[in-house]
């Protein structure tokens, strides 16, 4: 995860968890909530980094990356925008996936804009039950089709454009390429129009609500995700047990977390060829997020059939 700040320099665990200053304003400074929405890998958190300006999603080709909602704050003297990238929108095969949804559908209740992501091979009828939710919305709606570089020319486009704003004729439709920014500087400059006057609510210096060890189980998690293949990654869940931050270097033990004793000898590997590896990439990209030296331990442990078990999932918060 290339997490280095954009332009704000190497990130630190007091900038990320420093959200509860009361901060002077100026008269008519505008705030709110915008929640990203949508199906899996449609980018949704390619677009909420590119947004925010910083890596705070992970981001990998497979569907059902994300897992929790994730916010990303974006702060200048005029506004804060406060970002919420949410799971993907699925149909739930268990308990694990239910959290997620409902991550998903907490967003549509508390959203001051909401952006709906698609993109232009999705079929709109696809999960229509959430759809038919989003089209039924009294906020402002901004509809992204996303990975319009796919598209061969404007002929396409226009027919995909036309056959969203059927489904959610209420919404502005932006055309997007997320991983090129293409029209994104548009979109945000539209969300700022439509930000409500409002007192920040964070620290001016946030940039997330998430603790420091989050993000690092989101690195190693990412690294899960890239390096196995099928539901190996899937089966994983990551918990740091130890995050001593000095002034100079953070020392970290993190468990990693799988449903069966197959799974811990595939995630160790032949010798724990494997787990090194993990380790290694890992280590890199928290010291590049911190800007610090990383001592990285990493542990597997079996937690039979976690993804359905409540204990489990309130212990790695999931649940409340």
């Amino acid at each position: 995860m290339n997490a280095a700040a954009v332009e704000t320099g190497d990130l630190s665990s007091t900038q990320i968890e420093n959200t509860t200053a009361a901060p002077e304003v100026k008269e008519g400074h505008k705030a709110g909530f915008v929640n990203i929405v949508g199906n899996p890998n449609v980018g949704k958190s390619t677009l909420m980094n590119d947004l925010v300006g910083e890596r705070i999603s992970i981001i990998t080709s497979k569907a059902q990356t994300t897992r929790h909602r994730i916010m990303g704050i974006v702060n200048t003297p005029e506004y804060q925008i406060v970002y919420s990238d949410t799971p993907g929108v699925l149909k739930p095969k268990y308990k694990l996936q239910e959290s997620m949804l409902e991550f998903s559908e907490g967003a549509l209740t508390d959203a001051d804009v909401l952006i709906y992501v698609t993109d232009v091979v999705e079929d709109p009828e696809k999960n229509k039950d959430f759809l038919d939710r989003v089209a039924k919305e009294t906020i402002p709606v901004l509809l992204v089709i996303n990975k319009i570089d796919l598209v061969k020319n404007q002929d396409d486009l226009n027919a995909i454009v036309d056959k969203w704003h059927e489904r959610l004729p209420k919404a502005e439709i932006f055309p997007t390429s997320a991983l090129e920014h293409f029209n994104v500087e548009n979109l945000k400059n539209r969300i700022v129009e439509l930000l409500p006057v409002s007192a920040p609510f964070f620290g001016k210096d946030a940039l997330t609500d998430k603790p420091a060890r989050f993000f690092v189980t989101e690195i190693i998690r990412e690294k899960l995700l890239l390096m196995y293949d099928k539901e190996i990654p899937y089966s994983t869940e990551v918990i740091v047990e130890k995050f001593d931050e000095k002034e100079g270097a953070i020392h970290i033990m993190a468990v990693i977390y799988v449903e069966r004793d197959s799974q811990k000898g595939i995630i160790i590997g032949k010798g724990g060829d494997k787990i090194k590896k993990v380790g290694i990439s890992s280590r890199e990209d928290i010291e590049k997020f911190f800007g610090k030296k990383v001592y990285l331990e990493l542990f597997v442990k079996v937690e039979k059939d976690w993804r359905n078990r409540e204990n489990k999932l309130r212990e790695f918060g999931y649940r409340e």
